[in-house]
């Protein structure tokens, strides 16, 4: 498969981008800054393209490759993607599903211990040498808290099961209940945040779900209520966090998205409720090695005339 030609959008984790090069004709699209100009000479050659959830394939460069057969993303998100233009031209997609819900999970759970428990202020003032001057001041406890999650997907069933070994009460929001759940369902986002202490958001980026964090959930969850965000930074209208945070109607926040990567708003870097993460939810060398292996066993399957291993479209 040596002569297949591969377009990477964007750096990977080095294994990928080994195992890539070693495995096909590989492109490295930020090498080449005359874009156009490298489409229009290479574009007969890219039968696949790989990307990840801020790099995807738009419905421009799936008109700039007509031999592009499939979308292969590192990621699980792939609101990147213009997944109607892929079906329309009857090019597969594919992501990394399942191989990343422990670790988003698992950072989920210290995200949320970190703002409750200001564990990074902890740290910056055993450093500063203030500890001297007298002991750090209480903070809030975790356990027994109820949490409430939007998107009961494989993520957030994580978050939850993680949750409830804190002795947590659980109660989430999705588009539709989920009968098989012993968990208290709430019909809106508002509800579920008045009725929580920790809001967590775990669903997919859509249409429906830009911006789902907004000013009357925010409300909602009030002054001494905690946002965790580990879904994507859309779903959050940021200057209306920024505001209850600084206003005080939000009680703190932890987030590892934003809005605009890797811009974040410097209103927020002097608060100390506040826990701020590069993205890095599934940034383990274990998780990363498990979706790279994934983004790789989906073109060899495709190439090979095999089914996909994880198929979007």
């Amino acid at each position: 498969m040596e002569s297949i030609g591969v377009l990477l959008l964007c750096p990977v984790f080095s294994y990928l981008d080994q195992e890539l090069d070693k495995r096909f004709k590989l492109y490295r699209y930020w090498n080449y800054p005359q874009s156009v100009q490298f489409l229009k000479e290479h574009a007969n050659s890219i039968r696949a393209v790989v990307g990840n959830s801020n790099y995807g394939t738009d419905a421009a460069l799936i008109d700039a490759l007509p031999k592009l057969e499939i979308v292969s993303s590192n990621s699980v998100g792939v609101d990147k993607i213009d997944l109607n233009k892929c079906r329309e031209k009857g090019i597969r997609v594919t992501n990394t599903p399942d191989v990343l819900t422990d670790e988003v999970a698992d950072l989920t759970i210290g995200l949320i211990l970190a703002v409750l428990r200001r564990l990074c202020e902890c740290d910056r003032y055993v450093r500063s040498g203030k500890w001297k001057k007298g002991d750090y001041k209480l903070t809030t406890k975790f356990s027994g808290k109820t949490v409430g999650i939007i998107g009961l997907g494989r993520i957030g069933t994580a978050v939850a099961k993680r949750a409830e070994a804190f002795n947590c009460k659980i109660s989430y929001y999705s588009r539709t209940e989920k009968p098989e759940s012993n968990y208290k369902y709430h019909p809106s986002v508002v509800e579920l945040a008045s009725n929580c202490n920790i809001l967590v958001v775990a669903c997919p980026l859509t249409e429906e779900t830009h911006h789902i964090i907004n000013r009357e959930v925010l409300n909602a969850l009030g002054p001494k209520g905690i946002l965790i965000n580990i879904g994507r930074g859309k779903h959050v209208d940021e200057p209306e966090l920024v505001s209850a945070l600084l206003e005080g109607r939000v009680g703190g926040a932890g987030l590892d998205v934003f809005e605009d990567e890797p811009n974040v708003p410097e209103e927020l870097f002097g608060l100390e409720n506040v826990v701020l993460l590069p993205h890095v939810g599934s940034a383990t060398v274990e998780t990363r090695t498990a979706m790279a292996d994934l983004v790789l066993g989906n073109l060899e399957a495709h190439f090979q005339g095999k089914p996909l291993l994880t198929p979007l479209v």
